[in-house]
């Protein structure tokens, strides 16, 4: 039963840390994309940081990246730029593989 009971705790710290890993994943991913999206509008490096933050943040609104998405596709078309919701999700999953590997090459 003692191996039983140690094989769970073992599979529910994995559980936590790639849960873990995960979250700071996306909220790389969101920060990128929220510096492609400020450099799409023409943003200061002052603004274009504080721009990254609140596109993290507008993750935590529901689940999924539809939050995101839509703060991004309107804060872009707000600012006059020419963009639509596929070009969006496509810098979305650029930015994910880029955020992966950043996270990658850190723990190395």
């Amino acid at each position: 039963m003692t191996d039983f009971k140690d094989r769970e705790h073992a599979f529910e710290a994995k559980f936590a840390r790639d849960e873990e890993m995960q979250f700071r994943i996306t909220a790389r991913r969101n920060r990128l994309v929220g510096q492609w999206a400020a450099e799409k509008m023409g943003l200061t490096a002052e603004e274009t940081d504080a721009y990254a933050k609140e596109v993290v943040a507008a993750d935590f609104e529901e689940a999924g990246d539809e939050d995101v998405i839509r703060k991004l596709l309107g804060d872009l078309t707000s600012a006059g730029v020419d963009i639509d919701d596929a070009a969006i999700r496509t810098a979305l999953s650029d930015k994910m593989v880029e955020a992966r590997r950043q996270f990658i090459e850190e723990a190395s």
